[in-house]
Order: structure tokens, then sequence, then C-alpha cells
């Protein structure tokens, strides 16, 4: 969707409108890549809950727009076979919040966001992701 359609609604893109911008994101990377993270859920939440700020040490919940929860690939092994499905959670306000102040395309952010979970799911860190893209520029 472009940000034309969402201005002509005059409304703001819906959790669902996020989530549809998502899955073209993910059906949109390389089949090698997308194999590794077929068993993680993807959720879009409007922002993370109060102990997940907490535990993170993150007091404007708009500053969070995407989290990864499991455990990395690099570090699987055959007793995590019955813990909870690895989860990436898209966060839609702190998105949308972010959009705004870009005026960029919201399906790039989208991807930009799930892209980068994504890294920490093939147990990536910050500052990994941050070197890899500035080798892009």
């Amino acid at each position: 969707m472009t940000h034309a359609k969402f201005l002509d609604r005059l409304i703001a893109p819906s959790l669902e409108d996020i989530e549809a911008l998502a899955a073209q994101a993910l059906a949109d990377i390389p089949p090698v890549l997308r194999e590794k993270v077929s068993g993680v859920l993807i959720r879009i939440e409007e922002f993370a809950d109060e102990e997940t700020l907490g535990q993170m040490g993150i007091d404007d919940p708009f500053t969070l727009t995407g989290l990864y929860r499991g455990v990395p690939l690099k570090d699987k092994s055959l007793a995590d076979s019955g813990t909870m499905p690895d989860m990436i959670f898209l966060f839609r306000r702190p998105i949308l919040d972010e959009w705004c102040e870009t005026g960029g395309s919201l399906g790039a952010l989208v991807r930009e966001v799930l892209i980068h979970e994504i890294g920490h799911h093939f147990g990536f860190s910050d500052d990994d992701m941050d070197a890899l893209d500035g080798e892009d520029q």
C-alpha cells in the first residue's frame, strides 16, 4: 500500500494494514532466508506491553518499533523443542509515528523493522546489523 492510499482514506493504517505490509515484506525476502523464519510467528500490536518496556529500560513506548522474542538459530538445541515459538512483534503506533516523521514509504519502513527483527532471529546483535547496514552505504 502506498502512502497516498492511506491519506486518501484519512484514517491511520490499521493493525491489519501493517500485518498485510509485513506479509508482503516476508514474501519478498529470498526463499532460503524465508525458510529459516517459517516457524517464527509475526504479531502486530499497538505498543509493547509495560512489562517488556520495563525489562528493556524503555520509558517512551514510541521508541520501540519491533521486538524479537525467542532463541536465535545459532543458539538452538534439541532442548528447545518444547518451548514457546519464536515471535517477532511489530508495534503499529511507533511505526506510524516514525512513518509520519520520515515521510517515507510505510511498506519500506515495515520491511526494515521486520528484517531487523529477523536479523535477531539469525543471532545478529544491533551492533552487528548496524555494521552490516554501514557496509551498504
